[in-house]
């Protein structure tokens, strides 16, 4: 499989302090992962051959008002957890995108996203179809949430899905794993962030 860089995005989900940094709301939850997999360091190396080689690069990082009033009088689950936790407010330190990885011009943020799935609260859908994008390329948080559930609605859209394993993390090795050997292979073509930097034409 070779990738065309015209038809081609990378789509980097939640790379936001509260996730990825020291002093973040949940950091400390997906630090093992995070570390197991070097998950940053190999998202900048992604990143850096996409650019290089034209790809359309994507942020679409999730934040709410102070509040949180998007959401409904009893968030439940994980949403239940981003409120108790106080986690990716806008304009906070902790809903920024990572220095390491902030948009650059040519880049493309994707805004209004609220929750898990990335084509369910954006215009993710419409930029992608404007740009003739047909492949898009997942790395980010979490690894069985919001990744997979853009990776579900992606494949259901006709997009070809490709996730990237070791640029993942969960709250949990298990729950990680887990989704990688089950359920990744269902709804995209897993690969490392190597194997798909070295396919790009």
């Amino acid at each position: 499989m070779k990738f065309d860089p015209n038809t081609t995005a990378v789509v980097l989900i939640e790379y936001q302090n509260d996730f990825t940094s020291e002093g973040g709301g949940l950091h400390d939850a997906v630090r093992p992962v995070m570390e197991k997999t070097d998950m940053l360091a190999n998202t900048a190396r992604v990143v850096e051959a996409a650019r290089a080689a034209g790809v359309t690069v994507m942020h679409a990082p999730i934040t709410f008002a102070e509040g949180y009033n998007e959401l409904g009088r009893h968030p439940y689950g994980i949403l239940k957890g981003v409120v108790d936790s106080g986690v990716f407010v806008k304009g906070t330190w902790g809903a920024a995108i990572i220095d390491e990885l902030a948009p650059v011009d040519g880049d493309i943020v994707i805004e209004g996203k609220r929750g898990l799935d990335t084509f369910a609260s954006t215009n993710l859908d419409f930029i992608l179809r404007s740009k003739g994008i047909t492949t898009i390329v997942l790395g980010g948080f979490l690894t069985n949430c919001c990744v997979e559930s853009t990776m579900r609605s992606g494949y259901e859209n006709g997009y070809e899905v490709v996730t990237l394993s070791d640029c993942v993390a969960a709250t949990s090795v298990e729950e990680h794993e887990n989704a990688i050997a089950y359920d990744y292979p269902m709804f995209s073509t897993p690969m490392t962030a190597e194997e798909f930097s070295s396919r790009l034409s």
